[in-house]
């Protein structure tokens, strides 16, 4: 069969890349050369757009220094076409955006639009875990011999702790070349996310529990079938009611397919020369689920991780002492701001202006931050929409952590 150059037949050979980089899609450790996925032609995107938007209008120094800083994000080689970035201090929310959502229509991004949250979806199943601790369903000693017996008995020791501590040693599922066969041949496919821990249940763990920090996409799958074991209720409803319903948050959702809701903030492959290719619905949100499934608008993000982060009425001081005893150097993936260290399902971020507490993600066409004080009275969520990690374009994350260290430092100077 043939097909006239730049057509499907093009997007469907980028689907046939290597395993590493499908791996690297949904572990966050993507091999260079490219996100591999497939995509329809966006185009070349209009010039870069950029404009504050402020609930209270501010024409401050530090303001138009952040503004500077976006529009030179989006206007590096393999950077994004589009940044948002909302800081709340109090009441008062101010919002800096460049570039554009779409590349088609050369829209700006918005606070109300839907993106992929990646691994900060992490948070979320820790959240909800956390909760049910506090409310004696869950221990942070139980285990996974105990609450998940069906599962493989070499990891009958591991508890809820090292789970949301990525203490563990469970084998990632999302590395597993079974896995890998079915994603690289359709990536569109509906997994049964239940059972995505199949794909690793003939292998032992990798280390003793509790005996190093290794960040794994099994942690929090099997966070969420602890927390469906105890309640009898699928996780997406303990979402809703755990966290959803007591934080107002009427635009977050756990999808199963690739379709993201509308309006959206699209995601995009950027690898020069090429133009950005879209790749917003390249993948099914139910191959990663509780470990990255979730979509959400940055406002809803804000709300939550003012809540996660330092919310007085959303955990227990007991609780939350447990969340906040942090690993040295154990970074989200991709690192946050600063020097990370890594809680239950959270990670604190020093800067040189001061420490904020949340999580960081990346998926095919987005890269995340959420954080906020221990107080959860200043927030910041950092947005933009194309994929970078350590592994895949290290500069721009350089820069990205860079620029968001500066957000940082003007939300805490507030």
């Amino acid at each position: 069969m043939s097909a006239r150059p730049g057509g499907r037949f093009r997007s469907r050979a980028r689907l046939r890349l290597s395993a590493a980089a499908l791996v690297g899609a949904l572990s966050g450790a993507l091999a260079p050369g490219g996100a591999g996925l497939p995509a329809r032609a966006a185009g070349t995107p209009p010039p870069p757009s950029s404009s504050p938007s402020t609930s209270s209008s501010s024409s401050s120094s530090s303001d138009k220094a952040l503004q500077r800083q976006l529009d030179d994000l989006v206007r590096t080689a393999g950077g994004p076409p589009g940044a948002i970035a909302l800081m709340q201090v109090g009441d008062r929310t101010t919002v800096h955006r460049a570039g554009v959502a779409d590349t088609r229509t050369g829209r700006p991004p918005r606070a109300d639009e839907y993106m992929r949250l990646a691994s900060v979806s992490k948070a979320y199943s820790g959240a909800v875990a956390l909760r049910l601790v506090d409310r004696h369903r869950l221990d942070l000693d139980d285990t996974i011999g105990r609450r998940l017996p069906a599962l493989p008995e070499a990891w009958h020791g591991v508890t809820l702790r090292q789970l949301l501590s990525h203490t563990s040693g469970l084998p990632d599922f999302s590395t597993a070349p079974s896995f890998l066969e079915i994603l690289i041949a359709d990536p569109r496919h509906r997994f049964d996310s239940r059972a995505l821990l199949d794909f690793v249940a003939d292998r032992g763990l990798e280390f003793p529990p509790g005996s190093r920090y290794a960040y794994s996409n099994s942690d929090n799958i099997a966070v969420a079938l602890m927390a469906e074991a105890v309640t009898g209720r699928p996780y997406e409803r303990l979402l809703e009611q755990l966290v959803y319903r007591p934080l107002d948050l009427r635009r977050t959702l756990l999808p199963q397919g690739y379709r993201m809701p509308r309006p959206y903030l699209h995601g995009y492959d950027v690898t020069p020369p090429a133009p950005p290719e879209d790749i917003s619905e390249a993948l099914s949100a139910s191959g990663v689920w509780a470990s990255g499934g979730i979509v959400a608008t940055p406002e809803d993000l804000n709300s939550f991780v003012r809540a996660w982060a330092g919310g007085r009425d959303f955990l227990s001081r007991e609780v939350r002492d447990q969340q906040r005893r942090f690993i040295p150097g154990a970074a989200s993936e991709p690192a946050g701001p600063g020097a990370n260290a890594g809680g239950l399902a959270i990670f604190r971020y020093t800067t040189r202006c001061g420490t904020v507490y949340g999580h960081t993600g990346n998926f095919p066409g987005y890269t995340q931050l959420a954080a906020a004080t221990a107080d959860g009275k200043r927030s910041l969520t950092f947005s933009i929409n194309t994929q970078t990690s350590k592994s895949l374009k290290p500069e721009l994350l350089a820069k990205v952590r860079a620029v968001q260290e500066d957000f940082v430092c003007a939300l805490l100077r507030r």
